[in-house]
């Protein structure tokens, strides 16, 4: 049987699989992509829905530093438009729902809100921005390379958020911003006793909602870009791509890999790069094994828990009542919304998250309850009219066999002084950056906004360079 053999292998087609392909072929090297799927894209990935319009069922915003996003939008030509935040957004606490306008900085905010508007407790509110300065100093402290080198890491490490909340108050508007961060906030999808306040910390020194990661969209979707990407990749080197391809074995024997993926014969490439969540990567056999700390991380490594909602109106009728669209509070199943429509508000969609643990309870019920408590939040934010979709959908990213969850991936307390750290990559960055020539990409590789479009971006490139340099060595 005839072997294919190539520059490099790459094992998955999410954006950042597809940067490292499109890096490497500018560099006169030969690449193969494979991808599990059906489809490419991986947590970047839009669908059509029955009018025609178009929404993004996994990741949509871009943000004020993510230049590397902003630059590949250029290098494609595609445009991008800010997100709607104006007038004011929706405040629910304790059955109480109040219109008020957002902060100029998150830093002075209480999520995104005026603090002073929400028509909270005096004692209460204090408590919470007490709670909040100390959690951005804490965040001041963190070492984002080596977080385990950070001050106290040790026993931050040991301490759930939950734990190190509890210690400082028992007021519940308190927890509020922690637990928000935890289940929704960019790296989220967590309860707060299921990982460390180190680990929130260090998410919020290399990720931090301060510097408005949700600042604008890309114009008919993000997922168009995932499709630009992989179109080119297939124009430029007809047949490099293949989908529904899982990868089984990864074998290094001197100075070529074997490659073994369901339904071909075994493929050789020069290096490889694996783009796939962390706990994917327990899917495939490698030889040699991965170093038993790497394997250890990695089993206790859990993708978030997450269901995004796009709920398609006829129009964007909260915009019409001086609403923006941003909806937080203390609901059973939607802690956030945000307006996903263009500047002309067509197609007119609301975007709406059910994270941690309240995903998987609400993927458990049948469809006409979940359709019921979905839209019964929506109502207590925007009205009666958000009770009326044209179309509702759901995309429960639990149940995304090659992705396992959403946003991110997140780490059990006491891993980052323990397994990561003696599974630190060559370079003293957070994980291993490679296995020998086998490296590593994926959004949660990547030192720098980790879980985002612009994290995945910078980690396709990391890859792409160190093993660039290593086959011409």
């Amino acid at each position: 049987m005839t072997r294919a053999a190539v520059d490099v292998l790459i094992v998955g087609a999410g954006l950042s699989g597809l940067i490292s392909a499109r890096r490497l072929l500018h560099q006169g090297l030969s690449v193969q992509v494979l991808e599990a799927r059906t489809r490419i894209g991986g947590r970047m990935v839009s669908r059509t829905l029955r009018d025609g319009a178009v929404v993004d069922l996994g990741g949509q915003w871009g943000g004020k530093s993510h230049h590397r996003f902003a630059a590949l939008l250029s290098e494609l030509s595609i445009s991008r438009y800010s997100s709607h935040y104006e007038g004011h957004g929706i405040w629910c606490w304790r059955g109480q729902r109040t219109q008020a306008p957002l902060a100029a900085r998150f830093e002075d905010s209480l999520l995104f809100f005026e603090p002073d508007a929400l028509n909270l407790n005096a004692e209460e509110l204090a408590a919470t921005q007490t709670l909040q300065r100390e959690f951005a100093a804490l965040v001041g402290r963190i070492n984002p390379r080596q977080p385990w080198r950070s001050p106290e890491a040790e026993r931050l490490d040991q301490l759930s958020v939950a734990g190190w909340a509890a210690q400082r108050t028992s007021i519940p508007l308190a927890r509020l911003p922690l637990d928000w961060l935890c289940r929704v906030g960019g790296s989220g999808g967590f309860e707060p006793w299921e990982t460390s306040i180190l680990h929130l910390a260090w998410t919020q020194a290399v990720a931090p909602q301060a510097e408005s990661p949700e600042a604008w969209l890309v114009q008919g979707s993000a997922g168009s870009v995932a499709q630009k990407l992989a179109d080119d990749l297939s124009t430029n080197t007809p047949g490099c791509l293949k989908l529904g391809v899982p990868v089984q074995a990864i074998c290094q024997r001197g100075d070529s890999v074997e490659v073994i993926a369901a339904g071909l014969p075994p493929l050789q490439a020069r290096a490889v790069i694996v783009a796939v969540p962390p706990p994917q990567r327990l899917a495939i056999r490698f030889e040699p094994a991965l170093p038993a700390a790497h394997q250890a991380l990695l089993q206790r490594t859990a993708m978030g828990g997450m269901t995004k909602i796009l709920a398609r109106y006829e129009r964007p009728f909260w915009r019409e009542q001086g609403l923006n669209g941003l909806g937080i509070g203390d609901l059973p199943w939607l802690e956030l919304t945000a307006d996903s429509s263009p500047p002309g508000g067509q197609p007119a969609v609301l975007a709406s998250f059910v994270a941690g643990q309240r995903a998987l309870l609400l993927a458990a019920q049948p469809e006409e309850q979940r359709r019921a408590l979905i839209l019964q939040d929506l109502a207590t934010y925007w009205g009666p009219e958000a009770a009326q979709p044209l179309e509702l959908v759901e995309q429960a990213w639990n149940n995304e066999t090659w992705t396992g969850g959403g946003f991110t991936s997140f780490i059990a307390p006491g891993c980052w002084s323990s397994h990561a750290r003696l599974a630190a990559g060559s370079d003293g960055g957070p994980g291993p950056s490679s296995h020998g020539r086998v490296f590593w990409a994926g959004t949660e590789a990547s030192p720098r906004w980790p879980g985002y479009f612009e994290g995945a971006i910078e980690a396709g490139e990391l890859a792409a360079s160190a093993t660039a340099e290593l086959l011409a060595a």
